[in-house]
């Protein structure tokens, strides 16, 4: 099957990168939320150069919905480039008690340096940055212990700057998610599609769920023999697979003739509600 070209980067996203940069000077450090299922497509390659060689710390978001053991592979990898990685379910709150003393630990000098300045009571501040709808607002909110960030399901609903205490000591900087202008790997593209993080109405979702279906067979075969009963055989593409899926399901359009479209929809929304499992869609570079 031939890939998908798929591109969003609604006007809004340029504003909001100019506002960053602009706030990046009264921030000292950046954390940034990555989606745990796509630890590498969800890393926008634009914060490295915004982040202007402040601390940093990764979060690797939605870790309930990724695979345990891969989801220790990325840590440790992203840990080997420097690094400080925490895994968090915002939705559940685990992993976000550990989030303040994490910061306080990658700013340990900063907070030395103050005090030896008689600025003891100086506040922390953080900017947190991702993808549209990779849940950083949920994220702030479990941190911060009550609904500070407007949090939503679609992307784009982050769009003023909003300055969030966790604590007396420490500040969030929520900011709305970017993007960046091109995909040069298609395959970005796919997975922050099949993640939601671009909108569902520039995407062929039938296009889409057949190629992940296709993705799933290759990586997670139990997953999909378990969840549809089906198995891919030499020589069957995605949309094969999606009709062998919808048959399973019973999802029939006239006599011999299976919704498909019907099979994506229901494929993608079972993954993102964890249906399928525990499953992450990218290695770790060895």
């Amino acid at each position: 099957m031939d890939q998908l070209n798929i591109q969003w980067f609604p006007g809004h996203m340029t504003k909001a990168r100019r506002m960053m940069q602009e706030s990046m000077q009264s921030v000292d450090a950046l954390c940034e939320i990555l989606d745990a299922r796509i630890p590498n497509a969800s890393r926008n390659p634009e914060i490295d150069a915004l982040a202007a060689g402040k601390p940093r710390l990764i979060i690797l978001n939605r870790s309930d919905l990724a695979d345990p053991a891969m989801t220790k592979r990325w840590k440790q990898y992203y840990e080997s480039r420097g690094f400080a990685v925490l895994d968090c379910d915002a939705r559940s709150g685990k992993g976000a008690s550990v989030f303040a003393p994490a910061v306080r630990s990658i700013l340990a000098d900063r907070l030395e340096a103050w005090r030896g300045k008689g600025q003891v009571g100086r506040k922390l501040r953080v900017m947190v940055a991702g993808i549209p709808n990779v849940g950083k607002s949920t994220f702030i909110n479990r941190v911060a212990g009550r609904k500070a960030a407007q949090a939503g399901d679609k992307p784009g609903v982050t769009r003023g700057k909003q300055w969030i205490a966790v604590d007396s000591g420490l500040e969030l900087l929520d900011t709305p998610g970017i993007l960046w202008p091109k995909f040069e790997d298609p395959e970005v593209g796919e997975l922050l599609a099949v993640t939601n993080a671009i909108k569902a109405e520039v995407v062929d979702r039938e296009a889409l769920g057949a190629r992940f279906l296709s993705r799933l067979c290759a990586i997670y075969p139990d997953a999909v023999r378990e969840r549809y009963k089906i198995e891919a055989e030499e020589g069957e593409n995605g949309y094969d697979l999606l009709e062998k899926a919808a048959q399973k399901r019973g999802f029939l359009i006239s006599r011999g003739e299976y919704d498909i479209e019907r099979m994506a929809n229901t494929l993608l929304t079972e993954y993102h509600s964890g249906k399928l499992g525990r499953l992450t869609l990218e290695t770790p570079p060895v």
